[in-house]
């Protein structure tokens, strides 16, 4: 649905932004899917005028035009139309200038003249004869009297060329918004702005009607309500200018005055109209009845339509006229010597026009309309409104009375003010009359609490739509936020957040994500080297397993991870890193279930496969997880790991995993013949000893010191333990220790290694001194001296 904002002016006094009418007016319930400026694509053309025309010497259909712009000296445009004539006023490009489509007109030369612009067509102004009746289609647009002829003048300020066409997008409930008077309603509630509403005011006077015509409903359940008036000596002409902007603007093709005021009347009020000639109403009766079945019309778009007796028809004694609602039939519409017509206003039912107009193929705006259920009260005033603009446009002589047969029933609803309940439904706290207030500015009466509501608002029956009704001029923005009562709270639980960061960590840390089946061949804990006597070696067996690879539920994760890695190996993949978040699957006793437990486990193989990248990997993911006092313990007791290069991971008394290279025999029982490193690591210990909260630790401000230390120890004792004595002796101004030597050559003893360290000292509390640091360094020697460490000189 276009809405002219021209239009809408009439209505209520708008004066905003289109953009900011859009939103507020969507905000409050009608939907604006977008809008459009007309003439919007048309820049620096003006209207001018033709001052003399001289033939072209070197071409028989040019013209030489000196053109009065209002201002400066006359220009001169060369065009080849033949229309033109001294004193015309027309549309002037100038250079520069712009045309619908993005053409650009610049100054230049035809046949060696200069011309400095470009005179316009109604075509070139994207414009068709419709708009501009006593325009010539194939010459330059002249502006007749209905246009501003005032020179200079942009051309679309002149000729009506600039409303605002503001498109909503309807919904079916709301069939009172299918029109302007709907949608000015919904504005002046919008921007409680006074709602001016015009009253039809026929004067008539040129004798009765009710003998030339006489209406019967025969099929009441399909029409409520049929009224008519007639208009004799027609005369058929061109609209004026404002209704075929308007029409134009609400996307209508203006075709003259009779049919333009039908369209404008069903734009306005919503009520589709039609208007029949008298002559081909048979005896001037008019029947609203049924179809028989068999019984054909040719319609207006010259279609032959068999019915049926589902379809209801406007029929004159002898034959069918128009099917109701949809179309009129082929004799039905205004001719050029037509004299006499009759207007139509009726209210059909929606289901049956709805039905006809889908079995027929044929949907047009009155049935779109018609099948969303009309207001029957808005038919008399349509009528009104019809033969009130026959007069004011001089086109025809409207006779006296109105013929109308009235089989409607009252379908006016009531509905109690339940404020209490509206606020507690809506959270909100209004009194009931603020409520009223809303209300009454939607159309709404009251008898007490008792709410009367307006025929034309067939979408309001229940409580709820009160309380809707109140919601979108209350403001949806105003009021609070609240949960859907009886709905699932979505949300993460902190173990699926924490498995979530391990995911994204090991991605990020470069390793790819797998998935493997939990179901394993008892074969895989041989190819591991797990003892036979192992616990681990008993598993849940599946009663029904797809073969001998997939009889039992694993114990441990490693198997499939080497799997895997064998396969990517099998496949000349050079550098392959892998994790999986796996199930492992603990039998406990036969009539209860296993322990499931999930494990971390990584795997990788090329020139990157290196114990201490795998450590670094595992460091990044402790930190990660807000893990702090791991230990890292050397451990020649994992059988499936190489006993010189294996580490078991501790916090506390409790073992949260493993990390080293696979044992050789294991990865060549793969048949890998490259070094592997794994880790595995027990999610849920990892969970328990998480940090409950990230703490902030600002920035220092004080700077810190700097102490190199190289130490001469036995080789067997591990750097963990010289960190340990360092941390020990350097307490609360110790902030990082970073390793950066470990050497072992011809200047060191034998059996022992030189290891050396970087310190950073720092107090938060001022800057360290020499004497604070030589300190601090003195305790630390003292703790490194316990284990057998000295200084190396």
């Amino acid at each position: 649905m276009n809405l002219s904002m021209k239009w809408l002016q009439e209505f209520v006094e708008i004066d905003m932004d289109p953009r900011e009418f859009s939103e507020a007016i969507t905000i409050s319930g009608s939907k604006v899917e977008g809008y459009e400026i007309e003439g919007a694509g048309i820049d620096k053309v003006v209207t001018a005028k033709i001052l003399s025309i001289e033939k072209h010497q070197d071409s028989d259909h040019l013209v030489i035009c000196q053109v009065d712009i209002g201002e400066g000296e006359p220009i001169q445009i060369v065009t080849g139309a033949s229309n033109l004539k001294v004193g015309d006023v027309v549309p002037a490009a100038l250079d520069g200038s712009t045309l619908p489509g993005g053409v650009k007109i610049k100054k230049g030369k035809l046949r060696g003249v200069a011309s400095n612009g470009m005179l316009c067509s109604l075509g070139e102004l994207g414009l068709t004869k419709n708009d501009f009746p006593t325009a010539i289609e194939d010459g330059i647009f002249v502006l007749d009297e209905e246009c501003d002829r005032t020179l200079g003048k942009p051309i679309c300020e002149a000729i009506g060329f600039n409303d605002t066409k503001v498109e909503f997008e309807i919904t079916s409930n709301r069939p009172d918004c299918f029109s302007v008077i709907g949608l000015a309603r919904e504005a002046a509630a919008t921007f409680e702005k006074e709602l001016k509403l015009h009253i039809p005011s026929v004067k008539a006077g040129h004798g009765s009607c009710k003998e030339l015509l006489d209406v019967v409903i025969e099929a009441p359940d399909l029409c409520s309500l049929y009224s008519a008036r007639i208009v004799k000596n027609v005369r058929v002409k061109p609209s004026p200018r404002w209704m075929r902007e308007r029409l134009r603007a609400m996307g209508v093709r203006p075709i003259n005055n009779i049919v333009d005021i039908t369209n404008y009347v069903m734009l306005e009020y919503g009520q589709p109209m039609h208007a029949f000639d008298l002559r081909f109403i048979d005896q001037g009766k008019i029947r609203v009845r049924r179809a028989k079945n068999g019984e054909t019309i040719t319609t207006l778009d010259g279609v032959e339509r068999t019915l049926t007796n589902q379809n209801l028809v406007i029929a004159d004694v002898n034959k069918p006229v128009a099917i109701a609602g949809v179309m009129g039939g082929e004799y039905s519409g205004i001719m050029d010597d037509t004299t006499t017509i009759v207007f139509e206003s009726a209210c059909f039912d929606g289901a049956s026009v709805r039905t006809t107009a889908r079995d027929q193929g044929m949907r047009t705006d009155a049935s779109s309309r018609y099948e969303k259920g009309l207001d029957y009260h808005n038919c008399l005033p349509a009528l009104e409104r019809a033969c009130e603009l026959v007069e004011l446009l001089d086109a025809g002589d409207v006779l006296d009375d109105r013929i109308c047969d009235d089989k409607s029933t009252d379908n006016s609803r009531k509905i109690p003010l339940e404020t209490q309940w509206i606020n507690e439904f809506l959270h909100i706290n209004l009194t009931a009359e603020e409520m009223k207030a809303i209300l009454t500015k939607l159309g709404c009466n009251f008898e007490g609490d008792i709410i009367l509501i307006p025929t034309y608002r067939p979408d309001l029956v229940h409580k709820a739509d009160i309380a809707e009704e109140i919601a979108r001029f209350y403001g949806y923005n105003n009021i609070p936020s609240t949960s859907i009562k009886g709905g699932a709270q979505g949300k993460y639980t902190p173990r699926q957040k924490f498995e979530a960061t391990i995911t994204n960590t090991m991605l990020a840390l470069g390793l790819n994500e797998i998935m493997t089946y939990s179901f394993i061949s008892p074969k895989y804990y041989d190819k591991i080297g797990m003892p036979a006597d192992s616990s681990l070696r008993k598993s849940v067996t599946i009663s029904n397993p797809l073969g001998e690879d997939t009889s039992v539920m694993r114990t441990v994760a490693l198997p499939s991870m080497m799997e895997a890695l064998a396969r990517n190996y099998n496949n000349r993949n050079e550098e392959v890193a892998l994790f999986e978040l796996a199930s492992e699957y603990i039998p406990t006793t036969d009539d209860q279930l296993p322990i499931e437990k999930t494990t971390l486990i990584g795997g990788m193989y090329g020139k990157k496969a290196d114990f201490f990248i795998a450590k670094g990997m595992v460091d990044q993911l402790l930190s990660s997880l807000s893990i702090s006092g791991c230990e890292y313990q050397a451990s020649v007791e994992e059988y499936s790991y190489h006993p010189g290069r294996c580490a078991v991971l501790t916090i506390g008394d409790a073992t949260i995993g493993v990390l080293g290279q696979i044992h050789p025999t294991v990865a060549e029982n793969y048949g890998i013949e490259e070094t592997v490193v794994s880790f595995s690591l027990d999610v849920d210990q990892l969970f328990q000893h998480t940090a409950p909260e990230k703490t902030y630790t600002p920035l220092p401000k004080f700077p810190a010191v700097t102490r190199d230390l190289a130490l001469l120890c036995q080789e067997d004792i591990p750097v963990r333990n010289l960190e340990k004595a360092i941390q020990t002796g350097g307490g609360n101004l110790l902030e990082t220790i970073q390793l950066f030597d470990v050497y072992q050559g011809e200047q060191i003893e034998a059996g022992k290694k030189s290891v050396a360290f970087r310190l950073m000292l720092r107090s938060n509390d001022g800057t360290l001194t020499d004497e604070h640091a030589n300190s601090t360094m003195k305790k630390i020697m003292k703790e490194l001296e316990k284990i057998g460490a000295v200084l190396r000189t």
